[in-house]
């Protein structure tokens, strides 16, 4: 493959992360306002996470065969078009159910998107180029409230935040159709350079993807490795953590702490924005200190900035401990998918990806869901509180899936 062809894929990746973001930088400040107009309880945000977390579950276990069948560029353009058309939907539901069904095709292409991008990258690239696709991520996850923000001071209505996104959903699935066969081209290039290369005997015929290519586990004997599990726990808990603030801190600064709604928003979106900046950084030095170090300095510094944030002994220093978090938390996901061959070995390798990414979409569903009816029986000060526990539980997983590796 061409450098040009190279650098193309990696791009339309880029932006492919970009808009797996924005989604779900919405949610979060454009919650109070649509709980209010459907009538619904502080809780009832789970069941629309829950029917996000069932399409994201399906489409990311289903990853690779859509992938093979379809091609990666045809994936993504559909992927994002449905994304678009089902966040447009959000804005003309006349009931919260039906909402929450929509919700089954957001998870969907989100969830298509993200295992199969992952599964590409870790196979093919470098762990400083994972950190940079996941900074990606950042970028759209931090535009998303301040999208909604501006749609509510500017439009009072949450439903503007959903109109330009989805709007520009649906345009990128557009773009990514029409350049769906140079990705295409780009594969079938590689595949004619290699058989090349083959037929004249070349040492340099192996590709980084055979590398991987020992003897790869069935579907069941991966899942019944103890590491496999353990790799899913770090994923269901992560991604619970870091969904659990990203949903719940515009209620709980607003609603708990007495923080102006559009200061909030904008908070929120420091979470965000500090998150993004913390991946760049990462992408920077992942290649100096190593997956191990900086997970475990993440771990670190996410659980100093967790127990600031419930301290809050001044209201701007537990405003900073959001930033912190989200800077925080920022390397520990890509970091972790980087990291999966040390942890499950290589010939888990295909199947564990899908696994874990599955098991992040349950995670940002259960533990966001979770913390909402506890707040709902307590108080919105059970989030910080929340946070610490699972940053301990998180932590735990870690050393454990390190032990078992051998490390």
């Amino acid at each position: 493959m061409t450098d040009r062809r190279r650098l193309l894929l990696i791009a339309l990746s880029f932006v492919a992360f970009i808009s797996l973001g924005l989604p779900d930088g919405l949610l979060g400040v454009a919650w109070p306002s649509m709980r209010y107009e459907f009538g619904r309880p502080l809780d009832a945000l789970g069941p629309l996470l829950i029917s996000n977390m069932i399409g994201y579950m399906l489409s990311s276990f289903f990853s690779g065969i859509l992938s093979r069948r379809l091609g990666i560029g045809r994936l993504l353009a559909f992927s994002c078009a449905a994304t678009g058309a089902a966040l447009l939907g959000f804005t003309v539901a006349p009931s919260w159910w039906l909402v929450v069904a929509i919700g089954i095709v957001v998870g969907l292409g989100a969830g298509a998107i993200d295992a199969g991008l992952n599964t590409y990258v870790a196979k093919h690239h470098s762990e400083r180029l994972m950190q940079w696709l996941h900074a990606s991520f950042g970028v759209g996850i931090t535009l998303g409230p301040l999208i909604m923000t501006a749609g509510l001071n500017l439009a009072e209505t949450w439903r503007a935040g959903y109109w330009v996104v989805g709007g520009a959903q649906v345009t990128l699935g557009v773009c990514f159709l029409l350049t769906a066969n140079r990705w295409e081209s780009g594969t079938v290039a590689e595949a004619t350079e290699q058989s090349a290369l083959e037929d004249a005997g070349a040492e340099e015929a192996v590709s980084p993807a055979e590398s991987y290519q020992v003897r790869e586990a069935s579907f069941w004997e991966s899942l019944g490795d103890l590491s496999v599990w353990i790799s899913m726990g770090l994923f269901f808990t992560y991604t619970g953590l870091e969904m659990t603030l990203g949903h719940w801190a515009y209620s709980l600064l607003t609603e708990s702490r007495g923080v102006a709604g559009a200061s909030a928003g904008l908070w929120v979106g420091v979470y965000w924005g500090m998150f993004t900046v913390g991946r760049m950084v990462a992408g920077v030095f992942a290649g100096l200190l190593g997956n191990h170090r900086l997970v475990l300095g993440s771990l670190g510094l996410a659980l100093t900035g967790s127990l600031l944030f419930a301290w809050n002994p001044v209201g701007w220093l537990g405003l900073v401990a959001v930033g912190l978090i989200g800077f925080a938390f920022a390397p520990i996901f890509p970091g972790m998918v980087s990291g999966t061959h040390r942890r499950v070995g290589t010939k888990h390798l295909s199947n564990t990806m899908g696994m874990q990414i599955a098991a992040a979409g349950l995670g940002a569903a259960c533990l966001p869901s979770l913390v909402g009816v506890l707040a709902n029986r307590f108080s919105l000060e059970v989030v910080p509180v929340f946070l610490v526990v699972f940053v301990v539980v998180l932590g735990g997983l870690y050393f454990a899936s390190r032990r078992r590796a051998g490390a």
